[in-house]
């Protein structure tokens, strides 16, 4: 039996509930690795169960993939349990640091127990943010203030994420929290030293000594370190993470449609230059024409060692997914009760 192909290096968006024939055509493309859906792209369970059916239909090597972090970064609401914000663990570590972590891993499962049972394979997560006042977009989304704490506390929401079929994807390499502006709507400049930001790359450091299967790079400038943002440089990707801090996983960039990557030129260029830099997988959402030119050049700028990687990556879903203690098992059941009632208690108290 041949060993399935490596996934394409472009993850992309649809824009519906269901399939149309021009997304047909364009996962098809071999350089397509993945589809991200968003809240417009969900009815209900058994929709969205239809609809990640029909992406394998199309391949059944595609990756389906939800940005799902929990508090207001969760995608699918009605018919999934509300999650709470994350900075809701940081607070209740602070309190009781075993029960928050005992707390975090079924957090962690639940999540990923409900994505796996209508088809999602990857959540995006978690954000190993260090938290700052300053920064709006992360926010709540960051588990604490404190960076021992964010450590302990991702690791509990990893080892429950794999319990529930996941991968884990930390982000924002090196850290998004810092910083006023915007990725989304901007590009953000981090003016801290490499001292300064020492504590959060001793997070990454221990997290990929635990087995991280994939980092996220910030859109986001630091001029101690690169002039270009983290997630088009060579610096940070390949010096820094891949090279000092040992990681051999997948780097999957954030969103390329985003104004942060705009230093890397028009959407389908900067999907060349996240490549080249060092990214394994290049999500590009909301500008199907930008997904259209690119998905033609990109195979240009991959490279073996890429292509290595996302097969890794793919095959490292596939083990977690044969591994997990599924919703509808009887120890499933069980455990989502447990789960969705430290869920509600920690809602309670935000």
């Amino acid at each position: 039996m041949s060993e399935p192909r490596a996934p394409g290096a472009l993850w992309v968006d649809v824009a519906g509930t269901t399939l149309t024939e021009a997304d047909r055509s364009l996962l098809a493309h071999p350089d397509v690795g993945g589809v991200i859906l968003f809240t417009a792209n969900y009815r209900d369970p058994v929709q969205l169960a239809s609809l990640t059916e029909a992406i394998r239909q199309v391949d059944p090597e595609l990756l389906v993939i939800a940005d799902t972090e929990g508090g207001r970064v969760q995608r699918f609401r009605d018919g999934f349990t509300g999650l709470p914000p994350m900075r809701a663990l940081g607070r209740a570590y602070a309190r009781d640091a075993q029960w928050t972590l005992g707390a975090a891993e079924e957090i962690g499962w639940l999540l990923g127990a409900e994505l796996l049972a209508v088809g999602v394979d990857v959540p995006l997560a978690p954000v190993v943010d260090v938290a700052a006042a300053v920064s709006a977009v992360i926010g709540e989304r960051a588990l604490s203030d404190d960076p021992e704490a964010v450590a302990e506390l991702a690791w509990a929401l990893i080892k429950g994420l794999r319990s529930g079929g996941m991968v884990a994807t930390a982000k924002h390499f090196p850290g998004h929290g810092a910083v006023t502006a915007d990725s989304h709507h901007e590009l953000p400049v981090d003016e801290r030293s490499q001292a300064a930001l020492a504590s959060e790359l001793f997070i990454y450091e221990r997290l990929i000594a635990d087995g991280l299967e994939s980092v996220m790079p910030a859109h986001v400038r630091y001029p101690a370190f690169d002039d270009t943002p983290a997630s088009l440089s060579s610096t940070w990707l390949g010096e820094w993470l891949r090279g000092r801090l040992g990681f051999t996983g997948a780097v999957i960039s954030d969103d390329l449609a985003m104004a942060g990557a705009a230093p890397g030129g028009m959407p389908s260029a900067r999907a060349h230059a996240a490549l080249a830099a060092g990214c394994d997988f290049l999500p590009l959402c909301h500008d199907r024409a930008s997904v259209e030119v690119a998905v033609q050049t990109i195979a240009e700028t991959d490279t073996g060692a890429a292509a290595v990687r996302r097969a890794e990556f793919s095959a490292h879903v596939r083990a977690r997914q044969a591994g997990a203690i599924r919703l509808d098992s009887d120890a499933g059941r069980e455990r989502a009760d447990q789960a969705r009632s430290l869920a509600a208690a920690l809602i309670d108290e935000t």
